[in-house]
């Protein structure tokens, strides 16, 4: 498969599997889109493709953002507090990995959205529901 039909194929995979996700669903798609731009990233180091890598990392710290958006500081209180100053600081990592090029602090990245997907991911389905 060519390029420009494997882009196309993702681009429609991805658009179909949004408008049937639950906001729970959505949440794990950004952590998955925000994963595979840090890697794709470090791809791009390995390569020596500045431009590639940063607008590979710029994508990844608006996807951590928009994350971090979703955030209800008034029903989360606390948890919600930490998350977002964790998110803060997965941002402030990509901005140095950008400017370094530093292949451990995307690896460092990548293990922090890993546990945060992982965690996101073993919240209940009945308490899935009751926050929707």
């Amino acid at each position: 498969m060519n390029q420009a039909a494997l882009s196309q194929y993702q681009s429609i995979s991805v658009q179909s599997g949004i408008t049937d996700a639950t906001p729970h669903q959505m949440v794990a798609m950004l952590f998955d889109g925000a994963l595979d731009r840090v890697s794709s990233a470090k791809g791009s180091i390995a390569r020596n493709e500045a431009g590639r890598k940063g607008e590979l990392l710029g994508s990844a710290i608006a996807i951590v953002d928009g994350i971090r958006a979703s955030l209800d500081y008034e029903k989360g209180g606390e948890i919600a507090a930490n998350l977002g100053s964790l998110y803060d600081y997965i941002e402030r990592r990509l901005l140095e990995a950008n400017v370094k090029s530093d292949v451990a602090i995307l690896d460092e990245v990548s293990s922090l959205l890993k546990e945060l997907k992982a965690g996101w991911e073993s919240i209940p389905h009945d308490i899935r529901k009751a926050s929707l």
